[in-house]
């Protein structure tokens, strides 16, 4: 999700009934690397079923805003499902100081994890800015990519996402002004008042934002990651590497994202070779949220063919 203040491109959330925790293996741990400490946590089993690595969005952002249904805990019913914290964010907060916020370094934190579960190859899911994260990976480490999904996903780079929010909600983003305006002495305050405004302008219904909203809790933003990752990446193109992709790629958007318009899924399909596109016609931004069960469906079923 991208906002001219955040200068982040927020993430993806889901929604759908919670199985029984005692039904599914649940984990957490640390990953221990120069930079960081990366925090991990997993769902399922690795068994015969390609695993996920899941990449949440932002930036500075932790992975928690997409647990906030059981889409992925019914992913990992029949197979392993990871997802990490970057660096300076959640459970990754154990930085050494001179640690960077480049690309090259997410993609050595990727890897890490990629390695610390002895995974020769993994299907990457990339949601919202993460998407920019596994493409960088995947251009970089093809061979331990088994399928790549983008959902709701940064483009190739940054300044080619088509983001509508300030012509669709002109009357929130003035209101996000003047709240940001009266908090800016205490600037984290001004950060969390405008990501909370910013997620009221993604979803595509009102019902289903209000209920997200009511129990999304602390989606541990940290604006300072946001602005030192938005500034480490604002430059970087990827778009000469998406023709060579030779992996089965699914592009996912919601209809009504103008977070990440549809526009920008649309280049990213017919930019990478025989890639396939769905579109969510209930959705904004966070498809997996407001049209769970098909989300399931849909990755479910591009995940067991590759």
């Amino acid at each position: 999700m991208h906002s001219p203040r955040l200068t982040s491109i927020l993430p993806l959330l889901l929604a759908a009934t919670l199985l029984p925790a005692q039904k599914l293996p649940h984990a957490t741990g640390t990953i221990h690397t120069p930079d960081v400490d990366l925090g991990f946590e997993t769902f399922g089993l690795q068994g015969s079923a390609t695993p996920v690595i899941a990449v949440n969005g932002g930036p500075g952002l932790s992975h928690a805003y997409m647990l906030q249904n059981s889409v992925w805990q019914r992913i990992a019913a029949d197979r392993l499902v990871i997802f990490y914290d970057q660096r300076g964010t959640g459970a990754s907060k154990r930085l050494s100081p001179a640690a960077p916020q480049t690309m090259p370094a997410q993609i050595a934190d990727l890897e890490a994890v990629r390695e610390h579960f002895h995974l020769a190859r993994a299907a990457f899911v990339g949601d919202s800015f993460g998407g920019l994260i596994v493409t960088a990976y995947a251009a970089a480490h093809p061979e331990h990519v088994a399928s790549l999904v983008l959902s709701d996903a940064a483009s190739p780079s940054i300044q080619g996402i088509v983001h509508l929010l300030p012509q669709t909600f002109p009357d929130v983003e003035e209101q996000d002004d003047h709240e940001e305006k009266s908090l800016a002495a205490t600037l984290d305050a001004a950060a969390q008042a405008g990501l909370r405004n910013h997620f009221r302008m993604i979803f595509y219904s009102p019902a289903k934002r209000d209920a997200y909203m009511s129990h999304m809790g602390d989606l541990g933003y940290v604006p300072a990651v946001a602005e030192a990752v938005s500034k480490a990446t604002d430059a970087l193109d990827l778009s000469s590497a998406l023709p060579t992709f030779r992996f089965p790629t699914l592009v996912l958007n919601g209809r009504y994202d103008m977070n990440v318009a549809p526009l920008t899924a649309w280049r990213l399909a017919h930019a990478i070779p025989n890639a396939k596109i769905v579109f969510f016609e209930e959705s904004g931004h966070l498809p997996s949220y407001e049209e769970p069960d098909r989300y399931v469906a849909v990755l479910q079923q591009f995940l067991n063919a590759h």
